[in-house]
C-alpha cells in the first residue's frame, strides 16, 4: 500500500486494500472492519464524525504497523481510517495483515486495532436522535469488554493472549482544559530535564506519565545510598550506576511511548548548545548555582524558556525565565552568579525527602501548564515555599535595565562566567601534613558540630566556620598563604573564591575536602 497507515475521507474500498496486501508467499490473511452501528449505550445513532491530529496520528499509526510486523513476523500490514461524516453501515476503520500462517495474521491484526484505539489521536462524535455525544477520544472506547468471549488454548497456540498494556491518558483528557487536542500537544512536546535527583525524579515521573513525547535527561552523577530517601524512583541495588541511565530506564518502563535521551555528563559551557538546543522547554532540577546561571544565560541567548526550582532544607522556590528581552532573569535579581558552596546543597545542609518531592511535583505541574498553554507562573515573580509553616510568598521581580545577561544576549557577547581561571582555586595534596610542609595555613570552615565529630588529623589548623568567615568577623592577613578545608571541598572552594575577590590572592581550597583525602588514602 502507499502508506502503512493513512486516513481517507471517502468510502473505504476494502477489496482494493486487500488486493494491495496479497503475496504469493503468504498462506494467511486476516482483516478487521469497524462499522458505524445504529445504537450506542442506549441511544439511537443517526451518524458518526471522526477528526484527528493528522500529522501526529499518521506517524504514530505507521509506528504501530511497523511494531506489528516486527513483533509477529508478518509479511505485510496496513490500516486505513475514515475521517469526516459517516453514515450507518459505513466502514470506519480497516486493518489487513498478510502472513505465512493464520495465527500470526490474527494476532497482528488484533494488535494493530487495539494499539490504534489506545495510541492514535483520533476523536469522534456520535449524533443521536435526541442530541450528540460531543467529541470523545477513541482511547475511552478501547477498554476490553467485561463480556468479551475468550477461548483457552495451549500457550504455543494462544490466540487470545492480549498485547502489552499501553498508556491510558483518559483521566487527564477528561479535563476540559486538556482534551484530545491538549494531549496531542503534550505528545508533540519536548522537555529537557537537568538533574535526575530529588527534584528531577518527580518531574520525570509526572511528565512521562502525562505523555510528553520526548524527554531529555542530563546528570553526571552516579547513584549513592544517601540519595534514596528523596530519590525514591531508584533502588538500593542501583547504587553506583549513572543516574541519567537509570532515570531513562524508569521513563521507558513507565511509558514506552516517550522518546527519552540520556546524557551522563554535567552540563557546562562546552556542551549546552548541542544538548539543549532542540527542546521546547528546559527544567532546571540541579543543585548548584553554576548550572542555574549557565542555563539562565543560555535561555536569553537562545530565546528558550527555563523553569527553575531549588531547595534549601525545608524551603524551596520556583521561577520561570522566559528567555526574552522583556521578562526577568536570574541576573536581574542576582547580577553576579552566586558561588556554589556559600549556600549548602542537600548533602551539606540536609533535607527531608518530601521537600524536593513537593517542589519537583510543582515544577512538573507548571511545566505541563506551560506546554498546554494554561495560566501559570508569572515570569516576573519568584514563588517561595516554606514547608514547615506551609506558607507561600510571591515576590515581584523587575527586569533590571542594566542586567548583564540581557545586555550580553542582545549584543551577541560570549557566554558569561566562561573565562578560565589562570591560578587554580582548588589544589590537591596527599595529606594535610604535606600542605603544611608547603607553607599553607590550614583553615577548617566546617561547623563546630562537624569538627567535633571528625577533627582534622593534624595540629595547628585554624577553625573559622563559614558563618564567621563570610560575615567578615575573621581578619586574615592579605599576604597569608591559606588552604581552606571542608567535608567535600565545595564550601571551601566557594569561600576561597570569595576571599580571593577580597584581596587574599594566596587562598586555595583542598580539592575534594576530607572525603577526597579518605578516598585517595
Amino acid at each position: 500500500m502507499s502508506a502503512p497507515f493513512r486516513f481517507e475521507t471517502a468510502a473505504l474500498d476494502t477489496a482494493a486494500f486487500e488486493g494491495e496486501l496479497r503475496d504469493a508467499s503468504c498462506g494467511g490473511f486476516a482483516a478487521f472492519e469497524g462499522w458505524v452501528r445504529n445504537h450506542n449505550e442506549g441511544h439511537a445513532v443517526t451518524r458518526l464524525e471522526y477528526e484527528a491530529f493528522a500529522e501526529l496520528a499518521e506517524k504514530e499509526g505507521a509506528r504501530i504497523v511497523a511494531e506489528a510486523v516486527a513483533r509477529f513476523g508478518v509479511t505485510r500490514a496496513a490500516c486505513v481510517h475514515r475521517l469526516g461524516a459517516l453514515a450507518i453501515g459505513d466502514v470506519a476503520v480497516w486493518v489487513g495483515v498478510s502472513a505465512a500462517h493464520r495465527d500470526e495474521a490474527f494476532r497482528a491484526c488484533r494488535f494493530i486495532i487495539d494499539e490504534v484505539k489506545h495510541r492514535v489521536p483520533i476523536w469522534k462524535k456520535e449524533t443521536y436522535v435526541n442530541g450528540d455525544s460531543g467529541w470523545v477520544n477513541c482511547e475511552r472506547c478501547a477498554a476490553p469488554s467485561a463480556h468479551e468471549h475468550r477461548h483457552e488454548h495451549p500457550p504455543e497456540h494462544d490466540h487470545s493472549r492480549s498485547p502489552a498494556p499501553t498508556p491510558d491518558y483518559s483521566r487527564q483528557i477528561a479535563l476540559r482544559e486538556v482534551g484530545t487536542q491538549g494531549q496531542a500537544r503534550l505528545r508533540a512536546a519536548s522537555v529537557l530535564v537537568i538533574g535526575a535527583g530529588g527534584l528531577g525524579v518527580p518531574v520525570l515521573q509526572y511528565l512521562a506519565g502525562a505523555g510528553v513525547g520526548r524527554l531529555g535527561i542530563v546528570d553526571g552523577d552516579r547513584l549513592e545510598p544517601s540519595n534514596l530517601h528523596r530519590q525514591t524512583w531508584y533502588a538500593l541495588a542501583d547504587c553506583g550506576q549513572e543516574k541519567a541511565t537509570l532515570a531513562a530506564q524508569r521513563v521507558r518502563a513507565l511509558n514506552p511511548e516517550v522518546r527519552v535521551e540520556a546524557h551522563s555528563a554535567r552540563l557546562d559551557a562546552g556542551n549546552i548548545e548541542s544538548v539543549a538546543a532542540g527542546y521546547d522547554l528546559i527544567l532546571d532540577c540541579s543543585d548548584n548555582f553554576a548550572t542555574k546561571f549557565l542555563l539562565n544565560d543560555f535561555a536569553l541567548r537562545a530565546g528558550k524558556p527555563v523553569l527553575f526550582a531549588s531547595v534549601y532544607q525545608y524551603e524551596g522556590q520556583l521561577q520561570l525565565v522566559r528567555g526574552d528581552d522583556v521578562a526577568t532573569c536570574l541576573r536581574c535579581v542576582w547580577p553576579a552568579a552566586t558561588r556554589d558552596g556559600l549556600v549548602g546543597n542537600c548533602a551539606e545542609a540536609g533535607v527531608l525527602g518530601p521537600v524536593p518531592g513537593v517542589l519537583g511535583s510543582l515544577q512538573a505541574l507548571e511545566a505541563l501548564k506551560f506546554l498546554l498553554g494554561l495560566p501559570g507562573l508569572d515570569p516576573n515573580e519568584i514563588l517561595l515555599f516554606d514547608l514547615v509553616t506551609l506558607s507561600t510568598q510571591r515576590l515581584r521581580a523587575r527586569r533590571a535595565a542594566d542586567c548583564p545577561a540581557h545586555a550580553a544576549a542582545r549584543d551577541g557577547a560570549p557566554p558569561m562566567d566562561a573565562a578560565p581561571v589562570k591560578d587554580p582555586l582548588e589544589i590537591d595534596f596527599p595529606s594535610l601534613a604535606d600542605a603544611q610542609r608547603a607553607r599553607y595555613t590550614l583553615i577548617d570552615v566546617r561547623d563546630a558540630s562537624e569538627l567535633l565529630a571528625e577533627p582534622l588529623p593534624v595540629a595547628g589548623a585554624v577553625h573559622l566556620p563559614m558563618s564567621k568567615l563570610l560575615t567578615g568577623a575573621a581578619v586574615l592577613d592579605l599576604s597569608g598563604r591559606y588552604l581552606l578545608v571542608c567535608a567535600t571541598g565545595k564550601r571551601s572552594a566557594a569561600a576561597a573564591d570569595l576571599l580571593r575577590s577580597q584581596g587574599l590572592r594566596e587562598c586555595r581550597s583542598l580539592r575534594g575536602g576530607l572525603k577526597g583525602l579518605k578516598s585517595s588514602a
